[in-house]
């Protein structure tokens, strides 16, 4: 065997190579432990350490903190009042609110910078973004988005009110309201809803069905008042998983007091206005077959002519057709839902009125074809009633109308439509 002897030189050869293998690993080592040379210099921290990188971001990031409702995914968003964008420590400097279609919504920031609000109703079943910028003191921004779908028709509830906003009525013209959904939670909705008036009478509603509500004071208007209607139904929920949508105020004057007096025995009706009788007027009323209802009644719709078909209020021929189809009937007013109307007769003898009752159930009044003569009594009675006017009943032979035939209220005692409210 050959015998290998190592001279000095490779020796030497060999130890500088393990010391460059062995610096090699060392500079290795140093690249990937930051805290080695730290710790030569008798530090526990780097300064490339996490928390410090994470305290230099901060340092960056605005201090101003927007909020944005509804949230982000909301759905059944109320299509008034929901939507507001607000910042703490900070301004707002832009806010964009777009539909679904891109269609963006008006708005305003607040003077002071701190909150912006849409200047429109929102539509129902739409989903809406909303995109927010604000700056702290320094300058530096801040953002949020957010995305929600206001509540669907399917999901909502509205209610049609009379009268009008603006409107002057009669001293017996109830607040009416119905609803196009039926309400279960009725105390809330009713709650939702305040009806006062300039004289200070106390008015109290009255649920009829799930569906209607009807306000009113114990006795009639007092004249000349005003009477406020605040609907603040935005948001309440009428029945499980159905809200309301409405935020609205509406205020009508109540006119001078007129009180007309129908009695069927005399064939007459007093008008009074004030207390006083101002005119006397011949009517027909109800024939016996089909005799008018008694009690107070309220006109509801006025129309300076209408048609009148009696198939439609269950007065047919055996042909079943109505026993009359009337298509120009003058200066009607309405008296009940079921049909009733005070109006002008063209096609009875003058004779008749004072003398006769011939109608199917309304009351009529002297008039011409037309509706053209001011000098009848039908067009001085149309001209001279207000809706909200009440006409008065009695001596008839039949029942008295029913509280929610119509605006007619009236025919229910005080103690009687104060147990009707859910309140």
């Amino acid at each position: 065997m050959e015998k290998r002897v190592m001279t000095d030189s490779k020796r030497r050869r060999g130890l500088m190579a393990a010391s460059a293998l062995l610096s090699g690993v060392l500079v290795l080592t140093a690249c990937n432990d930051g805290d080695t040379a730290d710790a030569a210099n008798g530090s526990t921290e780097s300064p490339n350490s996490q928390a410090q990188v994470d305290e230099a971001a901060a340092k960056k990031t605005s201090q101003a903190r927007i909020t944005i409702t509804p949230k982000n995914g909301a759905i059944n968003a109320s299509i008034n009042k929901d939507a507001k964008v607000t910042v703490e420590d900070g301004k707002l400097t832009s806010v964009t609110m777009t539909s679904g279609d891109g269609t963006e919504v008006k708005g305003e920031i607040s003077a002071d910078g701190k909150s912006w609000q849409p200047g429109e109703q929102l539509e129902r079943a739409t989903t809406y973004k909303i995109a927010a910028t604000a700056e702290d003191s320094d300058g530096r921004q801040a953002h949020e988005n957010t995305s929600f779908t206001t509540v669907s028709k399917d999901n909502s509830f509205i209610g049609n009110f009379t009268p009008e906003n603006g409107s002057t009525v009669g001293v017996g013209m109830p607040v009416s309201i119905n609803f196009n959904k039926p309400i279960t939670d009725r105390k809330a909705v009713q709650a939702g809803i305040e009806v006062s008036s300039s004289s200070g009478q106390e008015v109290v509603g009255h649920w009829f069905n799930s569906q209607r509500i009807d306000f009113r004071p114990d006795t009639y208007w007092a004249e000349g008042s005003t009477v406020t209607l605040n609907l603040k139904l935005d948001g309440v929920e009428g029945s499980d998983g159905v809200f309301g949508v409405q935020q609205k105020t509406v205020t009508f004057k109540v006119g001078r007091n007129q009180v007309s007096t129908v009695d069927v025995n005399a064939k007459t009706m007093k008008v009074e206005r004030n207390g006083k009788t101002i005119k006397t007027i011949p009517i027909s009323a109800g024939s016996p077959e089909t005799p008018t209802y008694n009690g107070q009644m309220v006109i509801s719709e006025k129309f300076k002519e209408t048609r009148m078909n009696g198939a439609t209020v269950g007065f047919t021929d055996d042909d079943g057709k109505g026993e009359y189809d009337i298509k120009d009937v003058p200066h009607a007013m309405r008296l009940s839902t079921s049909g009733t109307f005070i109006h002008g007769n063209y096609w009875g003898a003058d004779s008749v009125f004072g003398n006769v009752n011939t109608s199917h159930g309304c009351v009529g009044l002297n008039d011409v074809k037309g509706a053209g003569d001011p000098n009848q009594a039908a067009a001085w009675f149309y001209d001279n009633s207000l809706i909200g006017d009440v006409v008065i009943v009695k001596n008839s032979k039949d029942k008295t109308i029913q509280p929610d035939n119509g605006l007619n209220g009236w025919n229910m005692s005080w103690a009687d439509w104060k147990a009707g409210s859910a309140l």
